[in-house]
């Protein structure tokens, strides 16, 4: 990337960094937070899901808000209500305030996300765009899997977390907002019915519901299962931090690996591994070194799906199809995350604690059955027609934007 490009975007890396943080310690710490106060495990689900309905609205609203009132705005406004919806939850902790926050805080993040990636759509050329989305997820992630740690810097049942993450996201609206960099307007482009994707790929349509809905449950009740299996804070964000730096570190090396052979080996391997990971997991009971380890390998190999599936989608896609079908992507892992958290409080209601990683087994050898299937009666596509893999994150819409323009193979 020129140095001239980096210098300009970096205002932008540098407030990402402290949303990632943000987000990173506010699910978990929510999560924590929630089950000390003695909340139903039905609400809790209710709550993580809360989010994802808010994330996938902002994804699908925030185009033609940003068109009518413009990137400026659009950012200081939903900046602003992220840093009060975090205070609000430590003012009332009831339930039904909780889950509306929760519905705005999905919509302003998403929203955040959705302007910041345009910022950088007009900073990059098609030359150096796939580097700058590296960089940009790269980012994020880094931030979410630190912001774990940050758990240990005050008692949950305090004020102090509260007021830290309000504050992180005022300070990450500063340099944004501050960028030189000019904002143009996102351009609305005719969508991809999900009946065409599947046309197209139907081990990409499901592989993103099966990763995506695995994902969400990571993400919403991770922190959950910590504290009922009676983790300690710093336990806690360990755990959810090993377990977001194996997404984070093992993602690009399997993608390098898909974009040598056949994808679908990758994933249903990749799930496999993750299973029997699983399933050790399921049978520890208490915090150690060795239960970090599992969860780090399991995270590697289970958050690492979804930027192979959606690899794999824009594989069976013509170059002018890619971006439209991004903005089906993200609608079918928004419905498909508001579904997780709840569906797994309820298998924990059926079948205990221990089971919560035999829930997310069973779907991931659901997908390696699928992926491998697929690839013993399916021959693979020429490697002309395979696009680069790109780090992505299922909890963030990457890619929404950021699409380098490709010429017809």
């Amino acid at each position: 990337m020129p140095v001239k490009t980096l210098f300009s975007i970096w205002p932008l890396f540098a407030g990402l960094s402290l949303i990632g943080l943000a987000v990173g310690v506010q699910g978990s710490l929510l999560g924590v937070r929630a089950e000390l106060e003695g909340f139903d495990d039905y609400l809790i689900g209710l709550l993580m899901s809360c989010y994802f309905a808010g994330f996938l609205a902002g994804s699908l609203l925030t185009p033609k808000m940003i068109q009518r009132v413009g990137h400026i705005r659009m950012f200081a406004a939903l900046s602003a209500v992220a840093s009060v919806t975090i205070l609000i939850h430590a003012i009332y902790i009831e339930p039904w305030a909780w889950a509306l926050m929760r519905l705005l805080t999905g919509f302003a993040f998403s929203t955040i996300y959705v302007v910041s990636e345009s910022w950088l759509n007009q900073a990059s050329t098609n030359a150096n765009r796939g580097q700058t989305l590296s960089i940009y997820t790269s980012i994020l992630l880094a931030g979410i899997c630190a912001g774990q740690f940050m758990l240990n810097l005050a008692n949950p049942l305090d004020f102090t977390l509260f007021i830290l993450i309000s504050v992180m996201v005022s300070v990450a609206a500063v340099p944004i907002l501050l960028s030189p960099i000019e904002t143009p307007a996102i351009e609305e482009t005719e969508r991809v019915s999900i009946s065409h994707l599947w046309y197209r790929t139907p081990m990409g349509v499901t592989g993103i519901v099966l990763s995506q809905w695995v994902s969400s449950i990571l993400f919403g009740m991770g922190a959950v299962y910590g504290t009922k299996l009676g983790m300690s804070i710093s336990e806690i964000a360990s755990f959810m931090g090993a377990m977001m730096a194996g997404g984070m570190i093992l993602q690009w090396p399997l993608g390098k690996i898909s974009d040598m052979v056949d994808r679908r080996w990758v994933i249903g391997f990749a799930c496999l591994f993750a299973v029997a990971f699983a399933l050790l997991i399921s049978g520890e009971s208490e915090a150690s070194p060795k239960l970090y380890t599992l969860i780090f390998l399991f995270g590697g190999c289970a958050l690492s799906l979804y930027s192979l599936v959606v690899a794999l989608t824009n594989d069976h896609l013509r170059p002018s199809e890619i971006v439209p079908a991004s903005g089906t992507v993200v609608l079918i892992a928004g419905l498909t995350s508001i579904t997780g958290p709840i569906t797994a409080v309820f298998w924990l209601q059926l079948f205990g604690l221990q089971s919560f990683f035999q829930l997310l087994a069973v779907a991931l050898l659901l997908l390696a059955g699928i992926s491998i299937w697929r690839v013993l009666t399916i021959p693979a596509l020429p490697t002309e027609y395979k696009t680069q893999s790109t780090l992505q994150a299922a909890a963030i819409p990457v890619g929404t934007v950021l699409h380098a323009e490709e010429e017809p193979v």
